[in-house]
């Protein structure tokens, strides 16, 4: 990786945080090798860290399925949802063709008034 590249990342890196950090689901983005480069508020509280192999967390058997390729390849965003009622996104990031913010977020079953307006307890 050139010194420019690492550049790239810091500015890309710094976005993320301003963007992603108060995500109520775990952020991250991910690079063409499945490096992960940087970690929001909620995934680091996870247990994920910048630098692991996403497709070895928890394990290889959950990344099947794993949209991230078609996303770098296509540069359109692509979704799931998980039989655990997740939803997963890989977004191209522009300027970055070699990475994607990869999120997922748990879908609740109601949400009340209270978690609408943002005063939930």
């Amino acid at each position: 990786m050139t010194e420019r590249q690492e550049q790239d990342y810091t500015d890309l890196v710094r976005a993320f945080h301003l963007t992603w950090d108060s995500f109520p689901g775990a952020a991250r983005i991910i690079d063409s090798f499945n490096r992960t480069i940087a970690v929001n508020k909620f995934a680091a509280a996870s247990g994920m860290k910048a630098g692991e192999i996403c497709a070895l967390r928890p394990s290889p058997e959950q990344h099947r399925g794993c949209l991230k390729r078609k996303a770098l390849l296509t540069g359109a965003p692509q979704f799931d949802r998980t039989f655990t009622g997740k939803i997963r996104g890989w977004l191209p990031l522009e300027g970055y063709p070699d990475a994607v913010v990869h999120f997922s977020i748990a879908v609740p079953e109601k949400i009340t008034g209270e978690e609408k307006s943002g005063s939930a307890k």
